[in-house]
């Protein structure tokens, strides 16, 4: 397999796909291909971006092709078993897929405004009223899978999956940008930044050369 990502300090459905492709156990060759350069529209425009018309993550398996970071799991979770990446348990595995695809088709404010920096942390600011409103979504997201299922795990239904994977650039967004959280949720967000996949995927960012200066700033206006 080989799996197309963007830079790692920027770009969250990258990550997302990456850490999908990492808990699956499969091999995979990584090809990261730096944004907004000057070869990334006549890249972008290359065969092996046709089928996501030019979007990252894509995954490559043979003839297969797969682009959306949702579908990527998806499609290596038929490979592997689908345990590895949702809960066994049904009702787990309902709540956690209903999360995975909200994460997937919301938040549009705490997206735009807060994009995603690894590299940085922001001196504080108060987030926009729009922004704490997705929070709060989120963190009653976070408190309800935690309460039913997480159990004596360290993640939101136990063991790192799907859900964690979906969530995980939010949780490098809240740290980049001091946002504030409910006081339940610090020890969540530590246990994912300190999951070896992300140490790998932070650790990689921090070699990259390349800087986009417009994700370079405290907050989008």
């Amino acid at each position: 397999m080989k799996l197309i990502i963007g830079n790692k300090a920027y770009s969250s459905w990258s990550l997302r796909g990456w850490l999908a492709c990492k808990l699956s156990g499969l091999p995979f060759e990584e090809v990261v291909v730096p944004m907004y350069d000057a070869d990334w529209e006549k890249r972008r425009a290359g065969d092996e971006f046709a089928p996501s018309s030019g979007k990252v993550p894509i995954l490559w398996d043979g003839d297969a092709v797969v682009w959306d970071s949702l579908a990527i799991v998806d499609y290596l979770a038929d490979k592997v078993g689908r345990d590895r990446f949702w809960p066994a348990d049904e009702p787990a595995r309902a709540m956690a897929r209903s999360m995975a695809a909200e994460m997937h088709s919301s938040f549009p404010n705490l997206r735009r405004k807060h994009s995603m920096n690894v590299r940085q942390v922001f001196a504080p600011a108060a987030p926009d009223a729009d922004v704490l409103a997705e929070l709060q979504r989120i963190m009653e997201l976070w408190a309800q899978a935690r309460a039913r299922f997480g159990g004596d795990g360290a993640f939101l239904f136990g063991a790192f999956g799907a859900a964690d994977i979906m969530f995980a650039p939010v949780v490098t967004r809240i740290v980049t940008y001091g946002l504030p959280i409910a006081r339940f949720a610090a020890p969540y967000m530590d246990a994912v930044l300190q999951h070896r996949f992300m140490q790998d995927w932070i650790a990689g960012a921090q070699e990259e050369e390349w800087v986009i200066a417009r994700y370079e700033q405290p907050a989008a206006e």
